[in-house]
This record gives structure tokens, C-alpha cells and sequence, in this order.
């Protein structure tokens, strides 16, 4: 994989991480975003070097997911069975849904990309799961709405 692909790639995960740490914590968007751009891209932990993220994406991932949150739930609940709405699924998948949610709504980014990225995410989170299956379905649903022309 190339660099930038990498940076976009790495930068679609932190996105979802922060999503998930504004949600647990309560904190706004751009304390998140700075703790995320200043002690994660790139950076040292556990004797391990993070990857660095294209910071542009991110920021638009998470502002895009903000701004636009109460239109990518609803895009999210459509494509959800009737009796598990976002609020009740779990809180690392939703904020995986608003990140690609974002993107999809927002963003030029082919829906087969996001789909594919956002995919492999689920992975990350859920290696040994049926979440990333869950996760394409999902994803595929909202992008057929909010992109047909794609398809």
C-alpha cells in the first residue's frame, strides 16, 4: 500500500477511536481532535511507532460527523433492522457508522472504498466477530441511499 493510502487509511481509524472517545467522554470535537493529532499520529507507545494519519481527512471525518450526525444516524437506523435502532447497537460500531456515515454523505470518496476501508476497520476492532459482515451490509445499504448514483 502507498503512503498516502496508509495516512488515509490510518486516519479513517483514528476518526472512528475519536468518535468513540467523544462519545465516552463527553468532550467536544476539536479537544479530541488535538489529543488525537498531537499524541497519536505518528508518535511513540509501547516501543511501537503509530501510523501517521492524513490530518486533513480526519478533521473533515470528524467535523463532517458532527455536523452531519442526526442525518447519518437516520441513514444508519434505515439500514438497520427495524427492532435495533443506532442508539442500541454497540458504541465502537456507531461511531464506525458515523465516520463512514460521513464520508459517504460528505465526502467524493467512491462508496466501494468506504465500504472497503470501513470494513477492514471492523476487522481491526472485531477480528474474531461477525461484526465486519454486519459492517458491510450496513455500509452497503447506506451508500445505495445516500450515493445510487455509485451503484
Amino acid at each position: 500500500m502507498n503512503e498516502k493510502r496508509k495516512m488515509k487509511s490510518a486516519a479513517r481509524l483514528y476518526a472512528v477511536q475519536a468518535l468513540f472517545q467523544m462519545e465516552a467522554s463527553d468532550e467536544p470535537a476539536d479537544k479530541v481532535q488535538k489529543e488525537f493529532e498531537d499524541h497519536r499520529f505518528g508518535t511513540e507507545w509501547n516501543g511501537e511507532t503509530l501510523a501517521e494519519g492524513n490530518v486533513e481527512l480526519f478533521r473533515k471525518l470528524i467535523d463532517d460527523a458532527v455536523n452531519w450526525q442526526s442525518k447519518i444516524d437516520q441513514l444508519t437506523d434505515r439500514a438497520l433492522a427495524e427492532n435495533w435502532p443506532i442508539h442500541r447497537i454497540d458504541p465502537t460500531l456507531r461511531a464506525l457508522f458515523r465516520a463512514a456515515g460521513a464520508e459517504m454523505v460528505e465526502g467524493d470518496t467512491p462508496p466501494k472504498v468506504v465500504i472497503s476501508e470501513f470494513v477492514d476497520i471492523a476487522k481491526a476492532f472485531f477480528p474474531e466477530g461477525r461484526e465486519p459482515k454486519f459492517v458491510n451490509a450496513v455500509l452497503d445499504h447506506m451508500a445505495r441511499e445516500a450515493k445510487p448514483e455509485a451503484f
